[in-house]
């Protein structure tokens, strides 16, 4: 299996629940080369790989070099992803393209290579991590917001044009599971808290959905949300900023 993302955060908690399931683990870093080879260290079987997000060809490209040579390779995670403020009243032209770019054009362009590359010839899976904004919108971090829109879009279609029958393609929609930006822990405490079940939700849950995920059992084309119930809540603004008033 391959995570983009695999270095840090909830990659790093995916490739660490695929790891200790047995599988061999390809952790794919953008510019966190030491703590993707901290992280390969720890696991039975893993290796690094990198390439800019950013580059249209370059993720294309490795996922081509990497199914020519790794001939059961099943499971893509598109985890990796950028997380810039904007919001509804201002959406900033860079950070829009490049959130468009890192989170859904690329996340889709990996997708497409690995369905027409990888040689497994046991069912393949296509794992998009979103995000529960997808049902639960505010005005916030509007670019990337609409950028995991797209990404999600793309969860249907490819489901659809997939080349056979036994793949599967999901999207992972997680809820506010660690501090982000210039968040504190007592802010963190209380943001992560706000959903349906008043808990925090770990990257170990994530993780543990990604594992699940990866048998396909669920319909291609599914949605999993893993936020505590976050997602059935109508939240103003993001929590980052309702743990500040």
């Amino acid at each position: 299996m391959l995570v983009t993302g695999g270095a840090k955060r909830i990659g790093a908690a995916i490739a660490r629940a695929y790891g200790a399931a047995g599988w061999h683990v390809v952790i794919h870093y953008g510019n966190s080369r030491e703590q993707a080879q901290a992280l390969a260290s720890e696991l039975p079987s893993a290796e690094i790989v990198s390439c800019e997000l950013d580059d249209w060809n370059a993720g294309p490209a490795m996922v081509e070099q990497l199914a020519a040579r790794l001939p059961r390779w099943r499971v893509l995670v598109n985890c990796a992803g950028m997380f810039d403020l904007d919001t509804a009243e201002a959406l900033v032209p860079a950070t829009f393209e490049k959130a468009m770019r890192v989170n859904a054009g690329t996340p889709a362009r990996l997708a497409q290579a690995f369905l027409a590359h990888a040689r497994s010839q046991e069912g393949r899976r296509v794992i998009h991590v979103t995000d529960q904004k997808l049902l639960n919108p505010n005005p916030d971090f509007f670019s990337y917001t609409m950028s995991k829109h797209a990404l999600a879009a793309t969860v249907p279609m490819l489901s659809m044009a997939r080349p056979r029958a036994e793949d599967r393609i999901y999207a992972l929609a997680p809820g506010a599971i660690l501090a982000s930006h210039d968040q504190s822990e007592a802010e963190t405490e209380v943001s992560h808290r706000m959903n349906l079940l008043h808990r925090k939700t770990t990257p170990e849950d994530v993780a543990d959905a990604a594992l699940f995920l990866s048998q396909g059992w669920l319909a291609s084309g599914e949605t999993l949300f893993v936020d505590s119930g976050q997602h059935l809540l109508a939240q103003p603004r993001d929590v980052l900023f309702l743990a500040r008033q």
